[in-house]
Formats: C-alpha cells, sequence, structure tokens
C-alpha cells in the first residue's frame, strides 16, 4: 500500500533553514529544474523564456516586473542563488527542498511566501498531490513547482495574448497564479465525481470484493485530499484578513473569487466523503441481503432433502427383490457403480457453477 502523505524530515537537532541535497534516486526521478523568466516592461509583457540560475534577475524596487517559474526541484546551490537574487527566506527555502509541506502563507519583511498543495491524476489512474511554492516579492513573483506538473499553461497563453491589459503588478500576478492553483482541483473533483457515481450504479446491480477495494481507494484519496484542500482555504482567508496591505481594493475583490473556489472545493470534498461512506453502507447492506439471501436458498434445500436423507440413510435403499416389479434395477446394472460416480460428479458440478452465477462465492 501506497504512503499518502510524504515528507523528509531533517535529522533531530538539525539547525532552522538547512538545506539537504537530493538524492541520486530522486534526482533521476525528477530531472533536472528548468527556469523560464516573463518580463514586463513599457506596460507589456514580454516573449516567455528559459534561463539559467544565473540569469536570475535581481530585486530592484525601480525595475520591471518579472515573473520567474521553476518547473522541477533546484539543488541547494541553485535555490540559495535563487533565494539570494529574489529575497526567499532560508527557512521557505528548507520547505522547498522538504517537499510535503502543510498549506501555509508566511510574511517575511516585504516578501510572501505561500506553499499550495495541487491534485493531479497520473496516466494510470493514481492521485498525487504536488507542492507549489508562491513568492511575491518587490516586482518579482516566484512560482516553484517540484514536480513535472505544470499548472500555469493557460497563464502563460493568456500573457502572450492579451499582454498588457493584464496582470500588470506583482498582487495581480500572484492572484492569477493561485487562481489557476485552485481551480486545478475541479478537474480532479469531476473526475473522483464520476467514479463515485459509477460505483454507486456498480454497488446496486453487482458488488463484489473490488467494488469494495474501490471504495477505500476513493476513501483515502478524499482524505489526501481534504488534508491539503482544507487548509488551502485558511491560506486565502487568511491573505485576505492579515497581508491585505500588500494588496490593492481590485485585487482584494478578485481574490475573495478565488476565497468562494476554495469553499466550493470543500464542499465537493466534504460531500464526496458523504456519499463514500453512505455507499459503504449500502455496500455492507447489499452483501449482507445477498447472504440471507443465499443462505435462505439454502436453507430451503437443505430442509427439502433432509428427511429424504433420513429414510435413504434408514433403508438403505437396497431393493433388489428377485420378483417385485419395484425393485431397483440399477443394482443389476453392469456399469451401475461408474454410472452413479458419474451421476454425483456430474450433479456437484452443475451446483458449483449455478453457485457461480448466482455470485454467491
Amino acid at each position: 500500500m501506497t504512503r499518502l502523505f510524504k515528507k523528509h524530515y531533517h535529522p533531530a537537532g538539525t539547525a532552522p533553514g538547512t538545506l539537504r541535497e537530493l538524492s541520486l534516486e530522486q534526482a533521476q526521478r525528477l530531472g533536472p529544474a528548468r527556469y523560464t523568466l516573463v518580463r514586463r516592461d513599457a506596460g507589456r509583457w514580454g516573449e516567455v523564456r528559459e534561463i539559467n540560475p544565473a540569469e536570475i534577475p535581481e530585486v530592484s524596487s525601480g525595475g520591471p516586473l518579472c515573473w520567474v517559474h521553476v518547473q522541477g526541484m533546484p539543488t541547494a546551490e541553485d535555490l540559495v542563488l535563487l533565494g539570494s537574487r529574489v529575497g526567499l527566506h532560508p527557512l521557505a527555502q528548507e520547505d522547498v527542498l522538504n517537499g510535503g509541506q502543510r498549506p501555509k502563507v508566511e510574511r517575511f519583511d516585504e516578501s510572501l511566501v505561500i506553499i499550495l498543495g495541487i491534485p493531479e491524476f497520473d496516466a494510470e489512474g493514481t492521485l498525487h498531490l504536488y507542492q507549489l511554492t508562491l513568492l511575491m516579492g518587490t516586482n518579482v513573483v516566484v512560482s516553484l513547482m517540484a514536480n513535472s506538473l505544470d499548472p500555469f499553461v493557460e497563464v502563460r497563453r493568456r500573457l502572450e495574448e492579451r499582454g498588457g491589459r493584464m496582470l500588470g503588478e506583482p498582487d495581480d500576478l500572484l492572484y492569477g497564479l493561485l487562481d489557476a492553483a485552485v481551480d486545478h482541483a475541479f478537474p480532479v473533483l469531476d473526475s473522483l465525481g464520476e467514479q463515485i457515481e459509477e460505483l454507486e450504479v456498480e454497488i446496486l446491480d453487482r458488488p463484489d470484493s473490488s467494488t469494495l477495494e474501490r471504495l477505500h481507494g476513493l476513501k483515502r484519496e478524499l482524505i489526501m485530499l481534504r488534508r491539503y484542500l482544507w487548509p488551502t482555504r485558511e491560506v486565502i482567508n487568511q491573505l485576505l484578513r492579515d497581508h491585505d496591505d500588500l494588496f490593492t481594493p481590485d485585487t482584494l475583490m478578485w481574490m475573495r473569487d478565488v476565497y468562494d473556489h476554495t469553499v466550493q472545493v470543500m464542499d465537493l470534498v466534504e460531500s464526496y466523503r458523504d456519499m463514500i461512506a453512505s455507499l459503504l453502507d449500502v455496500y455492507l447492506s447489499s452483501m449482507s441481503h445477498r447472504l440471507n439471501e443465499s443462505m435462505r436458498t439454502l436453507t430451503i434445500i437443505a430442509t427439502v432433502f433432509m428427511p429424504l436423507t433420513f429414510i435413504v440413510g434408514v433403508y438403505g435403499m437396497n431393493f433388489a427383490h428377485p420378483t417385485s416389479p419395484f425393485a431397483m434395477p440399477e443394482l443389476g446394472w453392469y456399469w451401475g457403480y461408474p454410472l452413479v460416480w458419474g451421476a454425483m460428479i456430474a450433479t456437484a458440478i452443475a451446483m458449483v457453477i449455478w453457485f457461480k452465477r448466482k455470485r454467491w462465492f
């Protein structure tokens, strides 16, 4: 059974802010991190271009707005360089490398660091939760996605199409990234809803042991989703309540819309959890009803044959009177014994096939 919650820890006593190096297995699995940069010059967004860590711009109050996106897990050395250029606190750098963090918001001087979890189904239908780290500083917004999932494809497309007409300030850009990250949960929840509906039909029709296994799998996935999506709502609420000085009134209005989306997401998660609990009760009731039906049928059969078996046991069925027309002819058959064995085996096989078709085992 796979672990739902994965987080890396330092050994006890390690100094806060210590950055761990990636293991060889993690480096091979994740591959090298890719860095992209978009600048906003003369009121318009420029072209998205790939850069190396040495090209990350220094933060300056009078410079152009920059969006730096890191796709993949950076090395400790590159992360320190990124932190020095954009103002990413060492404690936030530690959270990036450790992964598996609970969604939260931290404020360091004039920079704001937000950690979220983004759900996604892989090609095999397994649910994963990837950590997203967002930083808003002076004329810079940084997004770090530790895995291969890229939730900002649509944001880049909008920047290219609308250029200077959107997300022109750091708080606007942060809102756009938060909105894309939160909305990424809706397709995942739609897929879970379809699976729950299919299970409901299956449970009411012909449930079996695989149905119970899928029910428990969905229950585990909803537990994992709730662990990450519930605090996401608190993160957005905390941004609106405690850090509103970093946002313009217009951006705060749009941020309230993001908060509404988190409420809708949690309503869906809670509704699906209740549905799974109800389906589990229905499954157990259905299996109990099927067991009672099969036991009733077998009890009737056993009851019918019980007196017959008693009579046969008393008299032995060896009626072979030479002059009686009611004597058992089978006692004189040359192939009588193997024919009786064949009849008994055929009866047993027929009963097993019948039980299988009735899904009694």
